[in-house]
C-alpha cells in the first residue's frame, strides 16, 4: 500500500510539473498573441492620424488656392475699374484696339521669336532648298545611289 501512496504521489508531482510546462508555453503563445496585436492597433492608430494629417493638408491647401484666386480676381477687377477711370481718351483706347487687332490678323509676335522650321530656308531665290538631291554637292560631284 505504501507502494501505491509512493506512486500517486509521483503521479501527482509529475502531473503538476506537466500542466505548469503546459500552461506556461500557452501563456508563452497568447504573450506573443497580444503583442502582435497591439502593434496591429498601434499601425491602424499612426495610419489613421496619418491620413488625417493629409485630409487636413490638402484642404488647407484647397482654402490657401481659392484666397489666392479670388485676390488675384479682386487685383484684376480692381485694375480693370481704374482703367477704365483713368483711361478715358477714345483716341487712346482705339489705337489700343487697333494694334491688338492688326497682331492678331498679321500672326506675329512683337518679340521677333519664330516657331522652329522643319526645313532650312534658301539663301536666294535661285538656290536650291535642303530637300533637292544635289544640294550640297560640288558641280562635278553626281549624287550617290544607293542599292539595296
Amino acid at each position: 500500500m505504501t507502494n501505491l501512496i509512493l506512486a500517486a504521489i509521483a503521479a501527482l508531482v509529475v502531473g503538476v510539473v506537466i500542466g505548469v510546462l503546459v500552461g506556461r508555453s500557452g501563456q508563452t503563445t497568447n504573450l506573443r498573441q497580444r503583442r502582435v496585436e497591439q502593434q496591429i492597433e498601434e499601425l491602424r492608430s499612426e495610419y489613421t492620424r496619418y491620413q488625417a494629417q493629409v485630409n487636413e493638408h490638402f484642404m488647407e491647401s484647397a482654402h490657401l488656392l481659392r484666397r489666392f484666386n479670388d485676390a488675384y480676381r479682386d487685383v484684376n477687377q480692381h485694375m480693370a475699374r481704374g482703367a477704365n477711370r483713368l483711361c478715358n481718351d477714345e483716341d487712346w483706347m482705339d489705337e489700343l484696339e487697333q494694334e491688338a487687332s492688326r497682331a492678331r490678323l498679321e500672326g506675329t509676335s512683337d518679340s521677333g521669336v519664330e516657331p522652329p522650321r522643319d526645313y532650312a530656308p534658301k539663301a536666294g531665290p535661285e538656290d536650291k532648298g535642303t530637300l533637292a538631291e544635289d544640294f550640297g554637292l560640288k558641280k562635278g560631284d553626281k549624287p550617290s545611289t544607293s542599292q539595296a
